[in-house]
C-alpha cells in the first residue's frame, strides 16, 4: 500500500493527474501548465504514471512526432479525492500559514533565549 501512496502523494503527481483531469495534453503543454517542474521530473513523473496504469501515453507517427498524455479510467478515479485535497488546501491555507508562523516565531525565541543564556554563561566564565 505505500508505494502506492508514495505515487499518489507525491506533488508532482497530484499536479499532473490535475492537469489530464482537465484535458489530454503534450509534454511541453504540461510543462508550462505545472509551475516549477523541470523536465527531468516531468518525465520521470509520466513514466512512473505511465507504469502504475494511471496515465497513458500515445505518439502519433508524425514529423516531428507528437506524444500525448491522458488519464487511464484508474487515472480518472483519483481527480475526487485530488480535488477535494485541493479545495481543502485553498480553505486551509491562511490557519496553515498562520500556524507556521506561530511555530517559526517560537523557534526564534527559542534561540534568541539560547543565545542569550550563552552569553551569560562565557560573560559569567570570565569574570
Amino acid at each position: 500500500m505505500r508505494d502506492v501512496l508514495d505515487r499518489i502523494g507525491d506533488k508532482w503527481s497530484v499536479l499532473v493527474v490535475a492537469m489530464l483531469g482537465i484535458e489530454r495534453m503534450r509534454f511541453n503543454e504540461l510543462k508550462r501548465s505545472i509551475d516549477g517542474i523541470s523536465q527531468r521530473m516531468l518525465t520521470l513523473t509520466l513514466k512512473a504514471l505511465e507504469r502504475d496504469g494511471l496515465v497513458t501515453r500515445t505518439a502519433y507517427p508524425t514529423i516531428p512526432p507528437r506524444v500525448e498524455y491522458e488519464l487511464t479510467e484508474l487515472g480518472r478515479t483519483l481527480l475526487a479525492p485530488i480535488t477535494a485535497l485541493a479545495a481543502w488546501a485553498r480553505q486551509n491555507r491562511d490557519a496553515v500559514e498562520e500556524a507556521r508562523d506561530k511555530y517559526d516565531a517560537k523557534l526564534a525565541r527559542r534561540a534568541r533565549s539560547a543565545r542569550a543564556a550563552e552569553e551569560r554563561a562565557g560573560a559569567t566564565g570570565r569574570a
